[in-house]
């Protein structure tokens, strides 16, 4: 392809199998573990992830503000975390985009897999899964982001040969 091209990206809605090859979804379904707590006042969701700080890591916790981006938006870069898992968990209750591709060697835009999350679901990323950025679309999103503190690099950032390309949220 040209460099001047975009590869289309297509929207899928988020859901635990689909996006399972990249870690997990984070949300109070029917499908996960789930049991009653405190005198029975208290429906608890259990286990919905497995955070892994990595070597000599330790478990943070912050909160992450993302401003809204407007379709088309173009995808250039991707990170990932070789170090560890990172978790996204909105706040505010709007969807937002999810990008991500296999981990590994860097993507090509041809490997991203673009979900739209509900504003009751969380992302968990696998450890060394490319992602992108935060992708707020109706207004600034507040995340609750659960990932790692410690030594060594574990941020990889990269631009993509060929951009992708999301024109719409329509799935």
């Amino acid at each position: 392809m040209p460099a001047d091209t975009f590869l289309p990206l297509e929207v899928r809605p988020l859901a635990r199998e689909t996006f399972a090859p990249y870690g997990e979804v984070i949300e109070a379904s029917d499908d996960a573990s789930h049991f009653t707590i405190n005198a029975g006042n208290t429906e608890r969701y259990h286990d919905l992830a497995r955070i892994e700080p990595g070597p000599d890591g330790r478990v943070i916790v912050s909160i992450f503000r993302g401003q809204p981006r407007a379709l088309p938006f173009t995808v250039q870069m991707m990170e990932r975390h070789p170090l560890a898992s990172q978790a996204f968990i909105p706040l505010s209750g709007r969807p937002y985009l999810v990008v991500v591709a296999p981990a590994g060697a860097p993507p090509r835009a041809e490997a991203l897999r673009v979900f739209l999350a509900r504003g009751d679901q969380g992302v968990n990323y696998a450890t060394g899964v490319w992602h992108h950025p935060l992708l707020a679309l109706d207004g600034v999103c507040d995340f609750l982001v659960v990932d790692r503190s410690g030594p060594g690099h574990n941020c990889d950032e990269i631009l993509l040969e060929t951009p992708g390309v999301i024109a719409h949220t329509g799935c």
